[in-house]
């Protein structure tokens, strides 16, 4: 049996933009990944007020979602958001497993990229990093999830965990639904960076066998003004991924697809999609108050 961790409340002092009950684990060490990351999980208001179970959301760039100080960019308002949908009924945990920053690419992609990467791009093909999905998604399998659901009161089952995230986020987000197929029942893969793997992703999915469960996939009109390219490669490759779904047997229920006119790849467009796909994923496996 998995020890739970050691959670402390979010340190509030310094003016943090953090919205009710945000947790901070101790640290834990992946021997997979070779580094140390803490948690950070948010807890439903009626939480330590009633004997529920609630279903979990693991979501990748964890510094990024709930305090603007530690954002790359601004935060995705994750606590905001789940605040709000509580007052609609619909509550959930969410955990924030934060990046490795420079190694970011490495564990969120599952290929090495060759070269074949995107024109008019914001990195050189020979700087893509990739090749290390795989030791993290087994960092969350084996050590996250245990160590959680040890922690809070988790509904069990694989419909009541999911994964979502944005960019290479989302890219690792649907690479780990159908890896684990087992684990997780739901997945948000928002402005995917698809063309970072150079077709390979496709490949992958093409070669699944149809998962049960939920998918929210999203890409924003102009996800890279300075690269028109890449933006029109965003947009046509989401497309794409959505057609092979649609192939695989996902219907509307089980598959929603956005493309919101105009969004850029920012951390402001994933926290304004961000309350809707929360809502078409969890529908059904959140409980209601």
């Amino acid at each position: 049996m998995t020890d739970s961790l050691d959670w402390r409340e979010y340190d509030l002092s310094d003016d943090p933009t953090v919205t009710g009950d945000v947790r901070v684990s101790e640290q834990l060490y992946s021997e997979r990944l070779d580094r140390e990351t803490q948690l950070l999980a948010y807890l439903p208001p009626s939480y330590e007020t009633s004997d529920r179970e609630y279903p979990v959301v693991y979501m990748h760039d964890g510094q990024n979602l709930f305090d603007d100080r530690t954002s790359h960019s601004g935060e995705w308002r994750v606590d905001e958001t789940m605040e709000e949908l509580a007052d609609e009924g619909l509550e959930a945990i969410v955990v924030g497993i934060p990046n490795a920053d420079d190694d970011r690419g490495t564990e969120y992609s599952p290929v090495q990229p060759e070269g074949r990467g995107a024109e008019d791009g914001p990195f050189e093909d020979d700087d893509l990093p990739g090749g290390r999905a795989d030791e993290y998604l087994a960092f969350l399998a084996e050590q996250v999830v245990p160590a959680v659901e040890a922690s809070f009161r988790t509904k069990a089952g694989r419909e009541h965990r999911g994964l979502a995230g944005s960019s290479l986020g989302g890219l690792v987000s649907l690479y780990g639904y159908f890896e684990y197929p087992d684990l997780y029942g739901f997945a948000g893969v928002m402005s995917p960076a698809f063309w970072w793997t150079e077709g390979q992703i496709f490949e992958y999915v093409a070669d699944q066998s149809r998962v049960p469960g939920r998918l929210y996939l999203d890409v924003g009109g102009d996800e890279m003004p300075d690269s028109p390219d890449l933006s029109a490669r965003y947009r046509e490759e989401a497309r794409r991924m959505v057609d092979l779904l649609e192939e695989l047997g996902y219907g509307e229920e089980e598959l929603e697809f956005v493309l919101e006119d105009g969004a850029v790849h920012h951390e402001d467009a994933w926290a304004r999609r961000f309350p809707d796909a929360a809502r078409f994923l969890l529908d059904g496996v959140a409980p209601r108050t």
